[in-house]
């Protein structure tokens, strides 16, 4: 109750006409944050949920838990991994020095030391996302008079894990600034943005910087080690995958921080499902789409294309697909809204990932550029279900 009464005393301050009023969005964030809003409609009858946005997002980051312990331990067990096969016991720079601090007295194959190791490049990715983003969430809020938006909380967590951990600090905070800004910000702000802000930050880089976003280097967090990705070597005719599905669903395989565990993901989903945050439609029909469509690829076989030959079962915890379709396609802002739609929305973004992943030979991964052309033709879907149901409506009503 201390809090809450101390928060109650500074408000007045932030009201219209006070001293802090510029910074009202930054105090009603916090406080709404803390506790659930205080204020109750006096008029008519309205259906009351004690669960708002925030707490949604809320659950959106408890689901994302699992990914986080998965970036932090196989970041570092992929780097301490390098770092035995060539005969290193620790790595240079800042990072060297507090992990030698920190690791003292541990073996560096423990689980302790290898989160440790990857929270080194998981939490200042992390960090730099959180001020940037929102440093502009707050410039937005209070240009508009608005409150900040709490969908901002998932971003800035969903962003970071869709990077490799040798992603350069200030690229990072280009990044959620092109997300926030170009993919959220100039629509409206939260609930009219079309496209995913984390998804669109990550396609910015991506295409902007593809040496620090992609390629062999890029995915061990160790100075002079390359190593392609599970789902590169698949892609590759002279190469063979190096790891056992086994692996690549518990998700120690190298990758973005946050996305090679399949396993994470499907805890996330269950908690999504349960709690009746995210929807089960998309996430079914997403698995569907690239189940059929790998499946009949395989079918139609080919002799120059080893994507063709690869069973849909890998397809499934290869890459970011497993991430991508539990935390992104079920977005509520930029995904279907129409439960009939969410089948074709599903349907189609699984579709185009192995569509992508197979005829592209440039560009393996599929999931991103899936879901944000899924993101484009969601309105165009639900417009079609809502005329089709108006429709039969006016028939009915007709008789």
């Amino acid at each position: 109750m201390g809090l809450r009464n101390l928060l109650d005393r500074q408000e007045k301050y932030f009201k219209k006409g006070g001293r802090l009023e510029r910074l009202s969005p930054l105090f009603e964030a916090a406080d709404t944050f803390l506790y659930t809003p205080g204020k109750v409609t006096q008029q008519a009858s309205h259906v009351r949920d004690v669960i708002d946005l925030k707490r949604v997002m809320v659950w959106v980051v408890y689901a994302l838990i699992p990914c986080i312990f998965m970036a932090l331990y196989n970041t570092g067990f992929q780097a301490n991994t390098a770092l035995a096969g060539m005969g290193k016991a620790s790595v240079e720079g800042w990072r060297g020095t507090v992990l030698a601090f920190l690791n003292t007295g541990l073996n560096p194959e423990s689980i302790l030391s290898c989160m440790v190791h990857g929270a080194l490049y998981f939490f200042p990715v992390y960090m730099v996302t959180l001020a940037v983003g929102g440093v502009w969430e707050g410039l937005f809020a209070a240009i508009r008079k608005e409150d900040i938006s709490e969908g901002f909380l998932v971003t800035s967590l969903l962003f970071p894990l869709t990077l490799p951990p040798s992603i350069p600090l200030w690229q990072a905070a280009l990044g959620i600034s092109f997300g926030v800004v170009i993919g959220k910000e100039i629509f409206g702000g939260t609930g009219r943005n079309i496209f995913n802000p984390a998804l669109m930050g990550r396609a910015f880089l991506f295409f902007a910087y593809p040496a620090q976003i992609s390629g062999d280097a890029v995915w061990v967090a160790v100075d002079g080690v390359t190593g392609a990705t599970p789902l590169a070597e698949a892609a590759d005719p002279s190469l063979s995958v190096t790891v056992s599905w086994i692996d690549a669903f518990i998700g120690l395989i190298p990758g973005s921080m946050g996305e090679t565990s399949a396993l994470a993901c499907l805890i996330g989903a269950v908690i999504l499902i349960v709690t009746g945050i995210a929807s089960w439609r998309i996430m079914l029909s997403t698995v569907a789409g690239l189940l059929a469509l790998a499946s009949l690829l395989k079918i139609s076989g080919s002799m120059t294309n080893p994507m063709f030959q690869l069973s849909p079962l890998w397809h499934l915890v290869l890459g970011g697909f497993a991430f991508g379709t539990v935390f992104m396609t079920t977005d509520p802002v930029s995904g279907s809204i129409t439960e009939k739609g969410q089948y074709i929305y599903g349907f189609l973004i699984g579709v185009l990932t192995v569509l992508i992943r197979s005829i592209n030979p440039a560009y393996p991964e599929g999931i991103m550029l899936a879901i944000l052309f899924g993101n484009m033709f969601a309105p165009l879907i639900d417009r079609i279900f809502i005329n089709i149901n108006i429709r039969r409506r006016l028939s009915r009503n007709a008789r």
